[in-house]
């Protein structure tokens, strides 16, 4: 029986490899410490026994134990991408968003909002978007992208154009600043009708899919490479304790966001008013978001979290 219920862990992993992160037969031997025989008899083996059909089953009745355990501590759904071996951050950071457009699949669907937040990892999923028929459907930008150096439009464009050619979906854009020099400058122009009509349909966001900012990661966020903050700025971030960003908008480890000095100028929606979206899905890989994860859940800012082995494990074991 102990036998039977490794084969079946080592068949889930290696289908979960084959199908959803499309590696070769290859590739997955490699990284198993296998041969492409064994791999080719784990994934029949998969068919057969009903572990595969469409999409991958978990073997146990609520997914696997790591899955599991985090759910429980978390209180949220959890997708873990099994990335076991020397992988760069780059490749780790590929992987998760693979699985993270497959997952954004079961729940997107026809007359819905749709809300992103550009950035690495949203580049990523857009490049992984596996075309679904939907009608009625909108994309939203919820956080501008200009700086002093960039109106931010040609990149954000890229990422919402491909989720308007996945999708068939109506696309807005949100032409404003990342960050404003002045509050009040903001404070102004969320009194304009054009920009309330966008502010509106950010409020109607049905699903809001955002990656996670760290200035410690490898792959590091756009926010943090691209020009959006000068020296005094991270000296504010660091004096604030701050920990990551989800769309722009910064907290600290606790979850605590309100007092931050640099939310006040920044252009995406406020995290008390993201917590009140129905399924906030954030995608996250490598072991320096730990903290920018551990503060995200502490907000309360996540109902459904893809993301890497590694993180996951640490995420489980943290005191």
């Amino acid at each position: 029986m102990a036998d039977d219920g490794v084969r079946v862990r080592h068949a889930l992993r290696a289908a979960q490899m084959y199908y959803v992160q499309e590696m070769t037969t290859a590739a997955i031997a490699h990284e198993l410490g296998t041969s492409r025989s064994s791999i080719s008899r784990l994934l029949t083996f998969a068919r057969r026994s009903g572990l595969v059909e469409i999409q991958i089953h978990s073997p146990f009745e609520r997914g696997t134990r790591l899955e599991q355990a985090l759910k429980e501590r978390y209180r949220v759904g959890v997708q873990v991408v099994p990335t076991r071996g020397a992988l760069s951050d780059v490749d780790r950071l590929e992987r998760v968003a693979a699985t993270a457009a497959r997952v954004l699949n079961r729940y997107l669907d026809s007359h819905m909002t749709l809300g992103i937040a550009w950035g690495s990892t949203l580049s990523a999923i857009s490049r992984h978007l596996q075309p679904k028929p939907t009608h009625g459907l909108s994309v939203v930008q919820l956080n501008g992208a200009g700086n002093n150096l960039s109106t931010g439009i040609d990149y954000a464009s890229e990422i919402l154009q491909r989720f308007s050619t996945a999708y068939s979906a109506e696309v807005h854009q949100f032409p404003v600043p990342a960050f404003f020099d002045d509050p009040r400058t903001k404070e102004s122009l969320w009194l304009e009708r054009s920009t309330k009509r966008l502010l509106d349909i950010q409020a109607r966001t049905d699903i809001a899919l955002f990656g996670l900012g760290s200035p410690f990661a490898e792959v590091p966020s756009h926010v943090y490479i691209g020009g959006y903050l000068e020296a005094g700025d991270y000296e504010r971030l660091s004096e604030d304790r701050v920990v990551g960003d989800a769309a722009t908008v910064f907290y600290r480890i606790d979850g605590s966001h309100r007092d931050i000095e640099m939310n006040a100028r920044a252009t995406g929606p406020d995290l008390d008013r993201l917590t009140k979206v129905a399924r906030r899905i954030c995608v996250v890989s490598g072991l320096q978001k730990f903290d920018s994860v551990r503060g995200a859940l502490a907000a309360g800012l996540i109902t459904d979290l893809v993301l890497d082995e590694g993180l996951a494990r640490a995420l489980a074991t943290a005191p």
